[in-house]
């Protein structure tokens, strides 16, 4: 695996570096740079260090690993490839996804998944395994959240405000999330047979890929959410 050394470089020049290597490449002693992979189809990046904003911005099939952390918007409008975050990380992950896949380990800042959207065939996944900030699923209008709680830190597995102005698609929750406060535009249920069997090849790749016990990670209920039929977002945002 070629290595490239992202000490005293850009994001231009490494950039330049990912799109000329002729296979799967190891970028060490990343310290914030921003647009890592940006746009990029094709690549295999293993990532040593903290990336800056907008890793994977409009990520168009390339498979991204970090072995930390990572800041604000992730895969910010990504297309399709998938993104695993060995840790956490900041604001706005997923922001506008309309296809491919996000894991983060551990937990998620503001506003994750807002705008995520599906996009013809294309359904856009964002696995958090600990908990998320406030905003959760803003204006979501398609894809899948799921958000697992693993990390217990006695706080609830989001945080506040989630899902407003929601339109589309659907959010998970690990737990029966009894003490969160949703807005009335939604509808909150138990998960059913067919909800965990849609989401269990996601919750399945999350354990194989942080070595999560699949056992125990099912042995809890799970909360779907999902925008009420007559939602008033829907009619301003959705073309009758």
């Amino acid at each position: 695996m070629e290595r490239i050394d992202a000490t005293n470089r850009d994001f231009k020049t490494i950039n330049a570096l990912l799109r000329e290597s002729g296979g799967p490449c190891t970028l060490t002693h990343c310290c914030g740079q921003r647009f890592l992979a940006a746009g990029m189809a094709g690549k295999t990046l293993a990532i040593e260090g903290v990336p800056g904003n907008a890793l994977g911005a409009y990520l168009n099939g390339a498979e991204i690993t970090v072995f930390g952390n990572a800041q604000d918007a992730v895969g910010d409008t990504m297309n399709a490839g998938r993104i695993v975050i060995h840790g956490s990380v900041g604001d706005a992950v997923g922001y506008a996804m309309r296809g491919g896949a996000i894991f983060v380990e551990g937990n998620a800042g503001y506003r994750a998944g807002i705008h995520m959207k599906a996009y013809q065939d294309k359904i856009p996944a964002l696995v958090i395994g600990g908990r998320a900030g406030s905003f959760l699923g803003e204006y979501q209008a398609g894809g899948v959240i799921l958000v697992l709680g693993l990390h217990d830190d006695g706080k609830p597995v989001v945080s506040n405000f989630p899902c407003t102005g929601m339109h589309g698609g659907k959010v998970i929750l690990r737990g029966d999330c009894s003490e969160i406060r949703f807005p009335k535009q939604v509808h909150v249920r138990a998960a059913t047979k067919e909800d965990m069997d849609d989401i269990l090849p996601y919750l399945r790749t999350y354990c194989e890929l942080f070595g999560t016990d699949e056992t125990a990670l099912l042995d809890a209920p799970f909360t779907v959410v999902v925008p009420d039929s007559s939602n008033p977002y829907r009619q301003l945002y959705v073309a009758n």
